[in-house]
């Protein structure tokens, strides 16, 4: 063994693309783990032959859409002798592997958000936790259960050995013990979202928080001891085989081993945020980072790294910079440091820090015990801006700034060079790229930058506002756009009838979009404009656009060919044309019959290849409040609904898909149309999701202003699985979705749904909302894309 029995570096395993997000002991082969990562795979790693010589990839799991967050083992039986592994992602889905094949054996579903923590238990039980603040316990493919209480995102769920208990810990700061499906207690004393848990034995637990603490529980409700040492988040914890000691991870970028209740070793890694850790049954300790680097510690000698892998990860280490700010170096003043000779004297305890001043630099220094030395681990870069007096040389070329910028929640310092005439969001943009950051960060540095720039940074006043969905820059279905290369609707050619164009009856005239005119936004001038005039949107967005000249031609040509027992005679057919004149004018006198509305319906049922005309007209009938009422009543309400899902089908015809999705926006135009959709929400959302797939710019922007317009209805009521179902489904489209319309209508649903709930904010940080949008900040064509996106970062602040 190492003296004084301290971990050092076994190996590096570069294996994954991005960041490192859950880490498992395997049962089978042994010695072998599971890591799981953004990258959305699965890899399971054995160790190789020959002492101390790594880990091998032995298999590669895929079946995720989207992000992978958690992973666990479930236990070996008869059917599997091997065991199989489960993991969770931000797809809302659970996938269960086997050893045997990449994909997956079967897909859990029911979670509404991401699902972000795993366990397993005895006789294939496994418990699930989402953002969608739910725990779930699973038996082989079916759900058993649902576990509502918490009302914030489940970070973390165990399955305690004994007794059927489960617990779950929340961004709520509670853990709940569950039995049967009952919540038996709850456990308050963490001032933070609980961010992991451990099992001690079948009475005792630990768990960690983001508020740096890690508490020492029993099943029957006490606290027993607390904890400190880290300096920010606590992300995971992991228990050591003989049942007391364990190790953590978090934001502080360290690695700390806990002995006999006390922080026996500190391990710092050249990664911001060390994500996860697990366990092996020797002892060794894997753990996972925002590096997408996977490294294993270990305290035998035998499986140490090589000296020259001991001193390249050294050598890593010492190059990194620290912040700080991040709690764990106290203020700092230069003059008052000692300089190099106080590394002659030795730490008192491993992990110790000890800064020294070299010159103008200040470097930090961690006490080795293992090597009875001084390691540097990183140079401390402080937090002001150089002076602006003259031209400052940096990486070979001038700048009139260079900033050292510090970023929150234990990120580096770093330089970033700046021009007055570059552009602050995208010179913000290019520095959290360049330096691997998350984009969540970007409103923090470009705001950084222009109160830096003392008022040098340039751009025109703010135009008059207007309503962005009917001003002259507004969406015009079907409508000729040259940037995006589309021309007249794929699904009748051109010059044909399409579908939602034309001129609108009710469509406001000589309103002036305020970003497209005289005073357009300029690329070298990103300003947040003076007022909010997007969000939050609570009356309906609606599709209006319509020509009944050419709707009633198709119709007529199509009734033609119908089959004999759907063709219409021709006085059905003027009655038709009645109701769609009345209705292409809310403000008409004459008020469609019942005898209308009901050829209407029955038309609705025509063959899928001849029915789009008809849908067209539905679409613009139900904005009127006599079809509103007729349509969608409690009697009727039901029916129409399922028939406009049924025609959403994913294999459906897109032409279909898109009116049917219109006509669902314009129901929310009329109250019972509205009460209709937000009672069957759940239904309606997640079948409108499956079209996102679809590569059609009129189906995303109609997904779009669905989103919003339940995000609308939703606005100032406390039902947060309504909200949280609206930012997944922004989110799950934001994925996809190319068409600035449909972006910018995401980007009023997101803003509509946060604003003036902190929870709904707290969810969307969750979902990872910033750094999704980040990058549509700098949009300027069309300019209220860029504008409203910098109001909805603002407002996740």
């Amino acid at each position: 063994m190492a003296s004084a029995n301290t971990y050092r570096l076994s190996c590096s395993i570069p294996g994954h693309e991005m960041d490192v997000r859950g880490l498992a002991a395997a049962v089978y082969p042994d010695g072998a783990f599971v890591s799981v990562s953004r990258d959305r795979t699965g890899r399971v790693w054995v160790p190789n032959s020959s002492p101390n010589r790594g880990f091998t990839e032995m298999h590669c799991m895929n079946g995720h859409t989207n992000f992978v967050s958690c992973v666990c083992v479930i236990a070996p039986n008869d059917m599997h002798p091997r065991g199989l592994i489960a993991t969770g992602g931000n797809d809302h889905n659970i996938c269960v592997f086997s050893l045997d094949r990449p994909d997956p054996m079967y897909v859990l579903k029911g979670h509404k958000n991401t699902v972000c923590t795993l366990s397993a238990g005895k006789f294939g039980t496994l418990l699930s936790g989402s953002w969608d603040t739910t725990a779930k316990v699973w038996l082989n493919d079916k759900c058993m259960m649902t576990l509502q209480g918490h009302t914030a995102a489940v970070w973390a769920v165990v399955i305690l050995p004994e007794q059927g208990l489960m617990l779950t810990g929340s961004a709520d700061k509670t853990i709940k013990l569950w039995k049967a499906g009952r919540c038996e207690r709850t456990f308050t004393g963490h001032e933070d979202c609980i961010r992991g848990l451990a099992v001690i034995n079948d009475q005792e637990f630990f768990s960690c928080s983001n508020d740096a603490s890690i508490r020492r529980w029993t099943v029957t409700g006490d606290c027993v001891q607390v904890y400190h040492g880290h300096t920010n988040y606590i992300y995971s914890l992991a228990v050591f085989p003989n049942g007391q000691d364990f190790v953590s991870t978090g934001e502080d970028r360290t690695v700390r081993i806990w002995k006999k209740g006390e922080c026996a070793q500190t391990i710092r890694l050249p990664a911001q945020s060390v994500w996860c850790c697990c366990v092996l049954p020797n002892g060794d300790i894997v753990v996972g980072a925002s590096d997408g680097i996977i490294r294993v510690f270990t305290e035998s000698d035998e499986r140490v790294a090589s000296a020259e892998d001991l001193q390249a990860f050294e050598d890593e280490l010492s190059k990194a910079t620290i912040d700080p700010k991040t709690g764990d170096l106290g203020d700092i003043k230069l003059e008052d440091l000692p300089g190099r000779e106080h590394l002659d004297e030795p730490g008192r305890r491993d992990g110790q820090t000890r800064l020294i001043k070299d010159g103008q630099k200040v470097e930090a220094y961690q006490w080795s015990v293992s090597d009875g030395r001084w390691v540097k681990i990183g140079d401390v870069v402080g937090g002001s801006s150089q002076s602006a007096s003259s031209r400052i040389m940096y990486e070979g070329k001038e700048y009139d700034f260079v900033f050292t910028i510090d970023v929150n929640e234990g990120g580096p310092s770093m330089k970033l060079p700046y021009n007055i005439t570059d552009d602050p969001w995208l010179a913000a943009h290019n520095f959290l790229q360049k330096n691997d950051l998350s984009p969540m960060f970007l409103d923090q540095v470009a705001n950084f930058i222009i109160e830096n720039t003392k008022g040098h940074t340039l751009g025109p006043a703010q135009a008059g506002a207007s309503d962005p969905f009917t001003g002259s820059g507004r969406y015009i279905p079907g409508a000729l756009d040259s940037r995006e290369g589309f021309g007249a609707d794929p699904f009748t050619g051109s010059g044909r009838y399409i579908p939602g164009s034309g001129p609108s009856a009710t469509a406001p005239v000589g309103v002036a979009d305020p970003f497209t005119g005289g005073s357009a936004y300029s690329s070298a001038a990103l300003q947040q404009p003076a007022t909010n005039i997007y969000f939050p949107k609570t009356d309906a967005v609606t599709f209006e656009q319509a020509n009944a000249t050419q709707i009633l031609a198709k119709l007529k040509e199509l009734n033609g060919g119908a089959p004999e027992d759907k063709k219409l005679p021709e006085d059905v057919v003027g009655k038709l044309e009645r109701l769609l004149l009345s209705v292409c004018d809310l403000r008409s006198k004459e008020q469609p019959t019942e005898e209308q509305i009901a050829i209407l319906w029955k038309t609705t049922h025509w063959p899928e290849d001849i029915v789009f005309p008809v849908l067209d007209i539905l679409r613009l009938a139900v904005r009127h409040p006599v079809v509103n009422a007729s349509l969608c009543n409690e009697t009727e309400g039901i029916q129409f609904c399922n028939h406009l899902l049924s025609l959403m089908a994913p294999q459906g015809r897109p032409a279909n898909q898109m009116l049917a999705l219109r006509t669902l926006c314009n129901c929310f135009s009329g109250p019972l149309g509205r009460s209709l959709l937000m009672s069957q929400r759940e239904t309606v959302m997640s079948q409108a999701t499956e079209l996102k797939s679809v590569c059609n710019k009129n189906i995303h922007i109609a997904l779009a202003t669905l989103v919003l317009n339940y995000a609308g209805s939703l606005h100032g009521l406390p039902d947060l699985e309504g909200k949280a179902q609206c930012l997944s489904m922004a989110s799950t489209i934001l994925e996809v979705v190319q068409d600035k319309e449909a972006i910018f209508r995401l980007l009023v649903a997101l803003g509509t749904t946060i604003t003036g709930d902190s929870t709904a904010k707290d969810l969307a940080q969750s979902l990872g909302v910033k750094s999704q949008i980040a990058k549509y900040s700098s949009v300027s064509d069309p300019a209220k894309v860029g504008e409203c996106c910098r109001l909805v970062l603002n407002e996740l602040q």
